[in-house]
Parts: C-alpha cells; sequence; structure tokens
C-alpha cells in the first residue's frame, strides 16, 4: 500500500484500510516494532497525528481524570491495556467520551489476534474470559462515530474478547 512505511501511519492507507473493512476484506498487520503502529495501521481511524498513553492509571479517580486530559487533546489515543483491568477502562472509556467508536485489538500479531471496533459499552459486552495484551485506539473525540464505523469487526458472535 505504501513505500514509506507503515500504512496508515501519516499517509493515506487509512482510506484503503477503511475501504477493505467495509468490505469484509480482513487487516492483518505485520508485526513490528511495537503494538500501537500494529494497531493503527489496521485500525481505519486516522493516524496522521496520535499520542500513545501507555497504561493508564490504576486508581478509578485518576484513571478518569487522565482520559479527560487525552479527550481535550481532540487527537486519536492509543493506550495499552491488560486483560485485569481492561473492563474498568473500557467503562471509563464510556463514561468519559460516551457513545465513541474505538478499536479493540487482542494479541495483535498472534494467532488469536482480534481487531474489532464497536462503542466502549458493546466492546463491554462482548468481555467474557479476557486473555492477552489489548492495544485501544480511540479517535479523536470530534471525529465520533465516522471516524471508526467502516468495517466494524467480524459479525455478533463470531468472536469474543
Amino acid at each position: 500500500m505504501t513505500d514509506a512505511g507503515t500504512p496508515g501511519i501519516s499517509d493515506p492507507g487509512v482510506l484503503l484500510v477503511r475501504e477493505a473493512r467495509a468490505h469484509g476484506v480482513p487487516v492483518v498487520p505485520i508485526p513490528g516494532p511495537a503494538a500501537v503502529v500494529a494497531a493503527l495501521s489496521a485500525a481505519g481511524i486516522p493516524a496522521d497525528r496520535f499520542v500513545f498513553d501507555g497504561f493508564l492509571p490504576v486508581k478509578p479517580g485518576k484513571r478518569i481524570n487522565r482520559l479527560k486530559t487525552l479527550k481535550a487533546l481532540d487527537t486519536t489515543v492509543v493506550l495499552y491495556e491488560s486483560p485485569h483491568r481492561i473492563a474498568a477502562t473500557l467503562g471509563a472509556l464510556g463514561e468519559v467520551y460516551g457513545e465513541i467508536e474505538l478499536v479493540v485489538a487482542r494479541e495483535l500479531t498472534k494467532q488469536f489476534e482480534e481487531i474489532v471496533t464497536a462503542t466502549p459499552a458493546a466492546h463491554l459486552a462482548r468481555l467474557t474470559a479476557p486473555r492477552g495484551e489489548f492495544t485501544l485506539v480511540i479517535p479523536a473525540a470530534t471525529a465520533g462515530r465516522a471516524a471508526a464505523r467502516p468495517g466494524a469487526g467480524p459479525p455478533a458472535g463470531e468472536a469474543s474478547l
């Protein structure tokens, strides 16, 4: 898709990813140096500008405050999360961002890789027995649903986080 590095990172690759996903074509990142880049390249969310913030604080109040700060930046945000805290983080994302659609990627470049786009509440509803490490890609707050919706992942019931 590009001769300038990983597609979808500061180039028009995001358009091709969205079209492919909208037509049911799987988009699979090629392993690279970090899950943040792999997730961004397959998310279908603009990545010409993004903030990587690692893991959120453990304490609920600090987690909410950090998310409010990130939301105010009005840019794509990438976070990491563990299986033990993913439910709390998704709940906090719903509280701060509302019904925005975000990408939750799990076990990138491994056998049980999943990349799913949904609202925080929908992700929570799919969450059964979370395993593996998670990478979350959150579109800019002003982008809303249009930023992440095309190709929203597998049909209901096909995969569970």
